[in-house]
């Protein structure tokens, strides 16, 4: 009984967050048809079962399609997730492509293997996706992803830079969104579990270690046992910038001709009263300076 509790209060928590960040984001629209990419995970998984739920609240009709890739792993067995779709009732398709080879072939042990796969994967997905008639390709990162991933360029890149919630493709074809972007992994995690999803397991970038993503959930991991809700604050500054205390001219430019009802200035307030501001001490020798009215 306490399972099925915590179950259902985890569900209703997730669904919630990921009900606001949709509306917040304008993720979702009338008639869209959304390519939900399914890695296998544990994060893939519970964003399709939260995304399926989430189209019986809105006022509005969306058509979901689940998309695996094959990778052809070594060792690969993607029969316990087509049984899962298909018990399921989700409509879905699984393709195929050996890009295990190609990030083999062309990286060694010691680089990471990472972003050339994600740049195959991607190729692969938009490519599904176009033939399917998607608008959206829905993806998992959740909260963690995107604070690692600031972490990682502020200090190894030298940018302020994350996962945004949605964003355009650079070719304008598909807007791809993040349902799960202001999400806790702890509680994906464990909704998963309790979900018991058949996870399909990785075996390139999960055969790595020592990677620079592995130093910044440690890094977090260390901070909030000092800073509780650390991790959630973080995340409310990645929505509360203030483009006038950093140091790029392009954003600050930006900023300066933003619209009106943007974050208005506030009125400003001609003092009435000041300080003295007399000196308690002055080099020898200083002239006395004008006072001007």
């Amino acid at each position: 009984m306490e399972r099925q509790d915590e179950h259902q209060r985890l569900h209703r928590q997730l669904l919630r967050r990921v009900q606001q960040t949709c509306k917040a984001y304008d993720l979702l629209a009338p008639d869209d048809r959304i390519m939900v990419a399914i890695s296998g995970g544990k994060d893939s998984y519970t964003m399709l079962e939260l995304m399926h739920a989430l189209t019986e609240r809105l006022p509005f009709r969306i058509e979901l399609i689940a998309v695996h890739l094959d990778q052809q792993q070594p060792g690969y067995d993607g029969r316990p997730l087509r049984d899962w779709l298909d018990q399921r009732g989700v409509r879905y398709e699984i393709l195929s492509e050996d890009t295990y080879s190609v990030v083999t072939a062309h990286l060694d042990e010691t680089r990471t293997y990472c972003s050339l796969c994600s740049r195959l994967r991607r190729g692969i997905l938009y490519t599904a996706a176009e033939r399917l008639g998607c608008n959206k390709i829905a993806l998992g990162h959740h909260r963690e992803d995107t604070l690692e991933t600031l972490l990682m360029n502020l200090f190894y890149a030298g940018k302020l830079q994350a996962m945004p919630a949605a964003y355009t493709t650079d070719d304008g074809r598909f807007r791809v969104v993040r349902p799960l972007i202001e999400c806790p992994e702890d509680q994906i995690a464990r909704f998963a579990a309790l979900e018991d999803f058949p996870i399909l397991p990785c075996n390139l970038c999960g055969s790595q270690t020592g990677l620079k993503r592995e130093a910044m959930t440690a890094l977090l991991e260390r901070l909030e046992a000092d800073h509780p809700h650390l991790r959630s604050i973080m995340l409310n500054a990645l929505r509360n910038v203030r483009p006038t205390h950093l140091l790029d001219r392009e954003v600050e430019a930006a900023w300066a001709v933003r619209p009106p009802d943007i974050r208005p200035d506030a009125p400003a307030r001609p003092r009435t009263a000041h300080a003295a501001a007399e000196p308690v001490a002055a080099s020898a020798g200083r002239t006395k300076l004008r006072v001007v009215d």
